[in-house]
């Protein structure tokens, strides 16, 4: 019998409208082929860092937003685990800290993922902006596939998953 192509998904989520429809496409992915789903928020500390040493943020203001965005990562995952519970689907819930792709590819590698889902580009962000750059790196540097969704029309596959 042949091995399923995946059976155990990883989504980044980010509070974009790029990772919502991500994460919708995840969560229709581990309903329709019975996968394991991880959703990941990653408070991107080492952004922080670089703000810190260039006196863009002082120490205090570095700490209190990344406690800003960790809080804001809880919200979106426990957004992405309310889309699971209509469709039936368990989410496992992962927040991290530290540079986005690491920790993304770091959690794939200890899930022992197939495939990482990211959110497609959105259109009024630069090519040279932090998420495209992780995007890159995750493309580049995992060691299971990388699917970005571009779905036009998954809202209306979401809801009638």
């Amino acid at each position: 019998m042949i091995k399923p192509l995946f059976s155990n998904i990883v989504v980044a989520v980010t509070g974009s409208d790029a990772s919502v429809l991500a994460a919708k496409y995840a969560i229709v992915m581990a309903k329709t082929y019975r996968c394991r789903l991880t959703a990941v928020y990653v408070v991107d500390i080492a952004t922080i860092r670089q703000l810190t040493l260039s006196k863009i943020f002082i120490q205090d203001e570095g700490n209190e937003y990344a406690n800003s965005l960790k809080a804001n990562g809880e919200r979106y995952l426990v957004f992405a685990e309310e889309l699971a519970r209509t469709k039936g689907v368990k989410i496992e819930r992962e927040i991290r800290s530290g540079a986005v792709y690491t920790e993304i590819l770091t959690l794939a590698d200890e899930k022992k993922a197939d495939l990482i889902i990211l959110g497609g580009w959105e259109k009024d962000r630069s090519a040279r902006d932090i998420i495209s750059h992780s995007h890159r790196e995750i493309m580049n540097n995992a060691k299971c596939s990388v699917l970005v969704v571009k779905e036009p029309n998954i809202d209306q596959i979401f809801r009638h998953a």
